[in-house]
């Protein structure tokens, strides 16, 4: 049976971890050896801001014995990422540097929509009937030692997913100084966060049922089992994980990391992480709590060989990306059927295009969400429609967007009415490269264009056939009523197309009788 060897490295908040895959077409994603090493990374960056040279020298030391490890494996790929220990960092530049000088890796840092989307495939890859499962209300809650992330979902669609900067590690070094001033800090934490906890509950509850809740992310859970007699089906009762919450918060760090047989800082976080989560599962109701026990880690291997081509996914990514947008256009009252008739139009003009501008999947994906949020910023102004749907875009989280991506949907919207600029002019302001400004320039003179042909919002094109002939774009059109506004106010985008593709679209049109 042929598999491939696979090595994800993960370099969290508090610990480093390294998991060794083997992928195979039959056997699907399995672990054959974890290596997880504690060390607080976070408390360096959320408290000094920066990572200290120690700290430094010692994660470096870790990787360049995870990488004798992988050699060991013969792996043949690995990857290897960081999330907001490393990203929040003032020195961040220079510990990546320092890592790759020592011990040869590449780390990509990742966003925290990029981070919760892997832990999310890592579920999938996990559970065969994940899917099953989020067909009802359902609750993702995925803590790490920075924020924790609330991630909805019903009838198998993604309906929000938010994230609140306080994770268990943040919250532990911010009540350091005061935690010896009560006798009650679970009710302190439960100050601290619930605010944000309860405008969540006003903003995306309202009136739905969480039947379901999923926790991952965290160091504790394992823990939740003991002496649980639904540890074999990693499902257990709200009352259950009630009895587990009370024993957690009256005893001492000390006595759980005895009893647990866990180190002494993993139990010193088992505090604010059991006070979160029971805020939020009192808050939604859920009588049945999912924990299963799966890393990141997973999620990276998962993607890996859905890149690879060595496993299809039973689940559609995709479109959880796609609802994460449209949700976003919901809340900022788009003009839905405007937005699906500008879709069809550009996602034509696209296809047809396909072999001269040679773009591929994730570029016609960031197209799409550009079409569902391009007029968002109308909720804001209607008189600066550009700027403010740039700012909405920007302050709304995307899971499985990195930074970059959900900063090309927001310039993609703001410039479908602003007067695009030279990139030595955007680039003073975006952290856009060259190739990005020209697929954001290539992606806006579609959306422009596509945009024009509904100037009116009455939907007037009905359907759409887009043909590439030589250095021609034919885009044959059946409208169902007069097309004059729409003809004589296109021009300038038919000109930026041409300017950007070296392609002239030749509107024809046919009228439906």
């Amino acid at each position: 049976m042929q598999y491939s060897t696979f090595a994800a490295i993960d370099i969290g908040s508090y610990d480093v971890i390294l998991e060794i895959f083997e992928i195979s077409k039959k056997q699907g994603i399995r672990s054959v050896d974890k290596i997880c090493h504690r060390m607080e990374l976070g408390k360096d960056t959320y408290t000094l801001g920066k990572i200290r040279p120690e700290m430094e020298e010692e994660l470096c030391r870790v990787l360049a014995d995870f990488v004798r490890i992988m050699e060991g494996y013969r792996v043949d790929d690995y990857r290897a990422t960081a999330s907001s220990a490393i990203s929040e960092a003032s020195n961040s530049l220079y510990v990546l540097g320092k890592i790759h000088q020592l011990t040869g890796l590449s780390v990509t840092v990742l966003s925290n929509s990029e981070q919760r989307f892997l832990s999310y495939k890592a579920l999938a890859a996990m559970e065969d009937n994940f899917n099953k499962i989020i067909e009802k209300g359902t609750a993702i809650l995925d803590l790490d030692g920075g924020s924790f992330q609330i991630s909805l979902f019903d009838k198998d669609a993604l309906v929000t997913t938010q994230n609140i900067r306080m994770g268990s590690l943040r919250i532990r070094e911010r009540l350091a100084g005061i935690q010896s001033e009560t006798e009650h800090y679970e009710e302190m934490v439960e100050e601290l966060i619930w605010n944000e906890v309860s405008s969540f509950k006003k903003m995306y509850l309202k009136d739905r049922k969480i039947e379901n809740i999923m926790l991952i992310g965290d160091v504790f859970t394992d823990s939740v089992y003991q002496n649980i007699e639904e540890k074999t089906t990693k499902i257990i009762s709200r009352e259950n994980f009630n009895t587990w919450y009370e024993k957690i918060i009256r005893q001492s760090p000390m006595e759980l990391a005895v009893k647990l047989g866990i180190p002494l800082e993993n139990a010193s976080l088992m505090y604010p992480s059991a006070v979160i989560y029971k805020c939020l599962i009192d808050m939604m109701g859920a009588e049945h709590i999912w924990i299963p026990g799966v890393h990141m880690t997973r999620g990276i291997a998962y993607e890996y060989a859905e890149q690879m081509k060595l496993l299809k996914g039973g689940h559609n990514f995709e479109n959880d990306i796609l609802m994460a947008a449209k949700n976003i256009g919901k809340r900022y009252a788009v003009n839905r059927p405007h937005v699906q008739n500008l879709e069809m139009t550009a996602l034509a003009m696209f296809d047809a295009t396909k072999k001269m501008h040679g773009m591929k999947e994730r570029e016609r994906l960031l197209l799409r969400m550009a079409v569902m949020l391009h007029d968002v910023g109308k909720y804001i102004s209607l008189n600066n429609v550009a700027d403010s749907s740039y700012n909405i875009i920007m302050s709304n989280e995307i899971i499985g967007l990195s930074h970059i991506e959900r900063e090309m949907v927001a310039l993609i919207a703001k410039y479908n009415t602003a007067v695009l600029p030279s990139y030595d002019e955007l680039v003073m302001e975006s952290s856009l490269s060259a190739e990005q400004y020209l697929t954001v320039s290539e992606l806006t003179a579609i959306v422009r264009l596509a945009n024009a042909l509904d100037r009116s919002h009455l939907q007037k094109i009905q359907s759409i056939r887009a043909a590439l002939k030589e250095r021609e774009l034919h885009l044959s059109l059946t409208v169902d009523r007069d097309f004059t506004l729409e003809q004589g106010l296109c021009q300038d985008k038919l000109d930026f197309f041409n300017e950007v593709f070296s392609i002239q679209p030749i509107i024809k049109m046919k009228r439906q009788m």
